[in-house]
């Protein structure tokens, strides 16, 4: 089970970050239940990449809902689709023709966010 868990995540980042791999990888997930498995944890680590911590109760701290989400949100206003499949090839379309720059000021913003938690002393940055 591990191993397939450590090759579908560098397969992950192969395909979707080609050439990242060789150059050290930060890796970022929330606490949902599934990340804090053993299995996913030794993964994360034996794939050689550093795992950085997300405190606990702390969405305001996860990109995806302070900027993926939103920004994906915005793009698919107004829209309308008949099917799931229509509704899924649409979100991996937007997030598919995203540049690098887009996932870059998600994760500035992550930064900035990260030091004003620490200067509230934890308090929650968005309320």
């Amino acid at each position: 089970m591990l191993q397939l868990y450590q090759l579908e995540l560098r397969k992950a980042i192969k395909s979707k970050r080609p050439g990242k791999l060789s150059k050290g990888v930060l890796f970022h997930q929330d606490n949902a239940p599934a990340h804090k498995l053993t299995v996913a944890m030794a993964a994360v680590k034996d794939c050689g990449f550093e795992l950085v911590d997300h405190p606990p109760y702390s969405p305001d701290l996860a990109p995806s809902d302070y900027f993926l989400f939103p920004n994906m949100k915005k793009h698919l206003a107004g829209k309308r689709y008949q099917t799931d499949d229509e509704v899924i090839s649409a979100v991996e379309d937007f997030f598919g023709d995203q540049d690098e720059s887009f996932y870059t000021a998600g994760i500035q913003e992550l930064q900035h966010r990260w030091k004003k938690c620490v200067d509230r002393r934890g308090d929650y940055v968005e309320k």
